[in-house]
C-alpha cells in the first residue's frame, strides 16, 4: 500500500479503482478540499480592492498562495508568478503577447512531441503575422533531436516552445542545454511544465528558461486554475492580452494605463479558491520527501514495464529510460478504445486516444494508444489489476 494514499478521500472511497489516468488530471489530498472549503465557508470575498475585512483576508490567502507557487518553483519572486485557468491559457497568454514580436523573418520552433497546447497556440500567432512554425523531430528511441533542434534555432527564432515532459512517452527533456542554446540566438524559451510539477522538483532558475506554465490539476490542486512564470523583466515588457477589471491602474475615454505585471495579466475576478487550492496542494507536495516519492515512482513504474513484458504481446511506445511514471502502450491486434472500455469494466482507469498529441502519433505512425500514468497514491495492486485487465481484453477480443 502507498504511505500517502490514505490523503486522498475519492481512494479511499472507491478503493477497489484502479486509478492510472494521473497524467490526465490527479486526485486531490484532503488538505486541498480543506482549504478551498474553508475559503468559501469563512472567508469568500473578492481580492483586491475591497476596504472591508472579509475582502482583506481573502486577499491575503490568495496573494499568499502566489508566493507559494514561486517558492515552489525555485524561490523567485511572486510578481512573477501570473494566475491563469491552466497551462493552455498560459502559453495562449504568451503566444498572444508575442505578436508584436513576431512578422514574416521571424521564426517559432516547437517539438513532435509537444501537446496541442503547446501547438495550436503557436500556429495562430503565426497565421496572425506570418511567422514561420519549424518543428523538431524526434530520435528513433522517442527523445528529441538535439542535433536538429540546434540546426532549427537561429537568429530569426523569436520563441522556442518545449515540454519539459512529455505526456504520451515521459521523457524529460534537457531544458537547460535547449536553453544554453535558445539563448544563444536571443530567443525566447518558453517551457509547458504540466506534467513536471507534479513529480519533479522544479527550479525555473537552473532551467534557464524565459516563461514556465503548469496547470493546478494535475498537480493535486483544482481544475480551471494555472500558472504563467516570467522573467520580471520580460513581463514588464509585455502588454495585457485581456482586457478589463482589475488589470488597469486607470482608465480614460480615451484610453487606459495597464498595471504593473502580474495584475496587467489577470484581467476579471480570479478562480480565488482555486489559487488557494494550489498553494495548499504545492504545501502538500513541500511535506513529503520528493526524493522518496520519486524513488517510490520510479520503482512502480519499473515494476509496469517488467509486468508489460512479461504478458507478451504488448507494444510500448517509445524506448527511452523515463524519470517520470507514464508507461504509453499497444496490445497486439487489440484497439486501443476497446482496451479502455474492458479495463474499465475491470475497475482500472487509464487515458486511450492520441492524447493531444497527434503529429506525435503520426510521426510513430499510429493511430493511438494506452496510457497508464502512476502517482504517489498508486501502488503494486493497481499495477497488478492493470496487468490482469489487458489479460482479460486479450481473450476477449483475440
Amino acid at each position: 500500500m502507498s504511505p500517502w494514499r490514505h490523503h486522498f478521500p475519492l481512494l479511499r472511497a472507491r478503493d477497489a479503482v484502479a486509478y492510472l489516468d494521473n497524467a490526465a488530471t490527479s486526485q486531490k489530498p484532503q488538505v486541498v478540499l480543506d482549504a478551498m472549503h474553508s475559503h468559501y465557508r469563512e472567508f469568500n470575498a473578492n481580492v483586491h480592492r475591497a476596504t472591508h475585512q472579509l475582502g482583506a483576508d481573502a486577499t491575503e490567502m490568495f496573494e499568499r498562495a502566489r508566493a507559494t507557487v514561486a517558492r515552489h518553483i525555485g524561490n523567485r519572486k511572486p510578481n512573477e508568478v501570473v494566475w491563469t485557468r491552466g497551462t493552455t491559457e498560459s502559453i495562449n497568454l504568451v503566444a498572444n503577447c508575442l505578436v508584436p514580436s513576431l512578422g514574416p523573418e521571424r521564426d517559432i520552433v516547437v517539438t513532435t512531441m509537444e501537446h496541442h497546447s503547446n501547438l495550436v497556440p503557436w500556429h495562430m500567432a503565426a497565421e496572425r503575422t506570418g511567422a514561420t512554425v519549424r518543428a523538431v523531430p524526434l530520435t528513433a528511441s522517442g527523445e528529441l533531436d538535439m542535433v536538429a533542434l540546434a540546426r532549427n534555432v537561429s537568429d530569426r527564432t523569436c520563441v522556442v516552445a518545449v515540454a519539459h515532459v512529455s505526456n504520451v512517452l515521459g521523457i524529460v527533456n534537457p531544458v537547460r542545454d535547449i536553453a544554453d542554446i535558445t539563448q544563444a540566438h536571443g530567443a525566447l524559451l518558453l517551457v509547458d511544465g504540466a506534467q513536471a510539477v507534479p513529480h519533479l522538483c522544479v527550479d525555473v532558475t537552473g532551467l534557464g528558461c524565459d516563461f514556465y506554465a503548469f496547470s493546478s490539476h494535475k498537480a493535486y490542486g483544482p481544475t480551471g486554475t494555472g500558472v504563467l512564470w516570467g522573467r520580471e523583466e520580460l513581463l514588464e515588457t509585455l502588454g495585457p492580452w485581456q482586457g478589463g477589471g482589475e488589470m488597469i491602474e486607470t482608465v480614460r475615454l480615451d484610453g487606459f494605463t495597464p498595471q504593473a505585471p502580474p495584475y496587467r495579466f489577470e484581467a476579471g475576478t480570479p478562480h480565488i479558491a482555486g489559487a488557494i487550492g494550489l498553494g495548499a496542494a504545492l504545501e502538500f507536495l513541500e511535506s513529503l520527501d520528493r526524493e522518496e516519492v520519486l524513488a517510490y515512482e520510479s520503482r512502480l513504474t519499473d515494476l509496469l514495464r517488467t509486468r508489460l513484458d512479461e504478458l507478451g504481446g504488448v507494444q510500448l511506445v517509445g524506448s527511452a529510460t523515463s524519470n517520470i511514471p507514464i508507461v504509453s502502450f499497444n496490445l497486439e491486434g487489440v484497439h486501443h478504445s476497446d482496451i479502455g472500455t474492458i479495463l474499465d469494466q475491470q475497475g482500472v482507469a487509464v487515458r486511450t486516444g492520441h492524447h493531444c498529441a497527434q503529429p506525435l502519433m503520426t510521426s510513430l505512425d499510429l493511430p493511438g494508444c494506452v496510457r497508464a500514468s502512476l502517482s504517489l497514491y498508486n501502488d503494486d495492486s493497481d499495477v497488478e489489476k492493470l496487468v490482469k485487465g489487458l489479460g482479460v481484453a486479450r481473450d476477449l477480443l483475440l
